[in-house]
């Protein structure tokens, strides 16, 4: 499976636009990014997300058929906090054409045990993706284990 890296810059007339920054090929995974060991991964794969010191977001944009449209770096935090701002999740999504997405972060701890915040930012997303009719399939957190907040 080849899976493209994109980032968002602002165009020339303003608006936000696609930047591919490079692809990969993640033979290993066949099918859909159906279940939270795809994700780490293609996560792995893409970013090194499991060997990373600081937390770090990410997006998966998947179409029906849960192939990858893109991957993204949504935010990059501190060795304990990474903020998650729904609408940098949901323009890169629509950008894309994306019709389902997976959110996936680090905690350089290892432990993969759900934060309250996490937990609160899992619904927020849900929410927010309920109302402009995308599938919101999982938040997954990496560590020494792969945890799944939706699964």
């Amino acid at each position: 499976m080849r899976v493209t890296k994109y980032s968002v810059e602002i165009g020339d007339d303003g608006r936000n636009v696609l930047v591919k920054e490079s692809a990969r090929n993640c033979g290993e995974i066949s099918g859909g990014i159906d279940c939270k060991e795809k994700v780490k991964t293609l996560l792995d794969t893409m970013f090194r997300a499991s060997y990373q010191a600081e937390e770090y977001v990410w997006l998966i944009a998947l179409n029906t058929k849960l192939k990858p449209l893109g991957v993204f770096e949504v935010s990059h935090g501190t060795v304990d906090s990474a903020h998650i701002a729904p609408r940098e999740i949901f323009v890169r999504l629509l950008l894309c054409g994306a019709t389902e997405f997976i959110v996936a972060h680090n905690h350089p701890s290892g432990d993969t045990t759900p934060s309250d915040e996490d937990i609160n930012m899992t619904m927020r997303i849900s929410e927010c993706a309920k109302l402009i009719g995308l599938r919101f399939l999982d938040h997954v957190i990496l560590g020494e284990s792969v945890f799944s907040l939706c699964n």
